[in-house]
């Protein structure tokens, strides 16, 4: 077995290419995201996000970093929720900046400083009002800061580019 393959296994990622014929596979002439929650996992849309999505062959694909609460003045408010709810907006602005909609985001990752269950309620709300129905893959990372001591919350994309 290569290294790249053992260094793949051990960190918890494989990558296959084959295909499964189940109503939730993507086909090659597949022009969007298909989105996947097997039934025999726990349901994750209620919390705002998705267990996999698949991306069309041949898709091109971009990815935005981290953005956080500031505003257009650098200024970030001291309250978790504003932050949040600022940083959607920025992350709405970059995906206009590509041409692109929130419907096109396969995976976000998402950076909560102190996280405890209080915060799921503002994340999950700020997710749903963005995507709707389209909920991206989600990781939420626990962190104890961030590039900058204001900074509560920052998230990332991946998008696929049509």
């Amino acid at each position: 077995m290569s290294r790249a393959i053992k260094h793949l296994i051990s960190g918890g990622l494989i990558i296959m290419t084959m295909k499964v014929f189940t109503p939730a596979t993507a086909t090659e002439s597949d022009p969007k995201l298909t989105i996947v929650n097997p039934p025999h996992l726990y349901d994750p849309t209620p919390n705002g996000y998705s267990t996999a999505v698949i991306v069309p062959s041949g898709a091109r694909v971009a990815y935005i970093s981290g953005q956080g609460g500031q505003d257009a003045t650098g200024a970030l408010s001291p309250d978790f929720a504003v932050q949040v709810k600022q940083a959607y907006a920025n992350l709405g602005a970059a995906l206009d900046g590509l041409g692109a909609r929130p419907d096109q985001v396969a995976k976000l990752t998402v950076f909560v400083v102190d996280h405890d269950m209080s915060k799921l309620e503002v994340l999950t709300r700020n997710v749903k009002e963005m995507f709707g129905a389209a909920l991206p893959a989600q990781t939420l990372v626990p962190v104890p800061k961030l590039a900058i001591d204001p900074m509560l919350f920052e998230v990332e994309a991946v998008v696929v580019l049509k």
